[in-house]
């Protein structure tokens, strides 16, 4: 307890003196957690009712610097490397959601937490839906940014679509000895065949679910919608004037509403 203590007043010091915090590689917060055959990196902050950060593809913690400092005022933040990203190392050949979302059940579970607010961006987004269907007493509330729920040409606008199909026309087959090459190749793959995500089985997600897109974001606003009206208890905000990143392009805004939406009283049925 002390060292905890004592590691929250060394964050605070940094903030206070204006300093850049190293988010991804922050020896004062971060942490490793053996789970399923994968050390996961993580990094804690803050203090109070947990909260998982869960990042995208080819992300790491540090795509949440605008927005873990909000969120440690008032939460026990849990900012990880989800496996085959970051810091945390999967020698395995593949990746799946489901694998990833048991990962983040594993480590709340390691950590002693018997549930947790959940907030994810894209496949973190995806992550998040996932872990809520397949671990539903671990999910307080999520939050899924730029999420989606097949990998299919409906999902993605028309330009990323044929780059993502092109890229892996272009390079499958070949062979890849160097790890980096095999690893990134492993994340590439991911997007171009997951996720499978009924849509009528979003109705078993029993958690409050805040879904968000960018008016102008890489999943299609069809998608959002979609994922919106097959939710029982939800909020949905599209954000002007925004991309993929909602959270970093607007992210005071975006950090107001997840936490209005975590503290919210209750959250009613959406009028589908």
């Amino acid at each position: 307890m002390r060292c905890t203590y004592l590691l929250i007043l060394l964050f605070q010091a940094l903030l206070a003196a204006g300093q850049a915090v190293p988010y991804g590689h922050n020896p004062a917060a971060g942490h490793y957690q053996t789970v399923r055959g994968v050390r996961l990196y993580y990094e804690a902050y803050g203090a109070g009712p947990p909260l998982l950060l869960i990042h995208g593809n080819g992300g790491s913690i540090q795509d949440f610097r605008q927005n873990i400092p909000y969120f440690a005022r008032h939460y026990r933040v849990l900012a990880v490397d989800s496996r085959a990203h970051g810091r945390s190392v999967d020698r395995g050949d593949s990746l799946s959601f489901e694998l990833m979302a048991d990962d983040f059940a594993a480590l709340l579970t390691n950590l002693h937490l018997d549930s947790a607010y959940v907030l994810g961006w894209s496949d973190g987004g995806i992550n998040a839906v996932v872990l809520a269907l397949r671990h539903p007493k671990l999910v307080k509330r999520l939050v899924a940014t730029g999420a989606n729920f097949s990998p299919d040409s409906t999902a993605l606008t028309p330009a990323l679509w044929r780059q993502q199909q092109r890229a892996y026309q272009e390079n499958k087959g070949k062979t890849l000895t160097d790890p980096k090459q095999q690893n990134d190749w492993k994340v590439f793959l991911l997007d171009v065949f997951q996720p499978h995500i009924p849509l009528p089985r979003l109705r078993q997600v029993a958690a409050p679910a805040f879904i968000i897109a960018g008016d102008r974001d890489l999943i299609t606003l069809e998608h959002t919608v979609a994922i919106y009206r097959h939710l029982r208890r939800v909020w949905l905000w599209i954000v002007p004037d925004s991309g993929h990143a909602t959270l970093q392009e607007h992210a005071d805004e975006f950090n107001r509403k997840a936490d209005a939406f975590f503290r919210a009283k209750s959250i009613s049925s959406a009028p589908h």
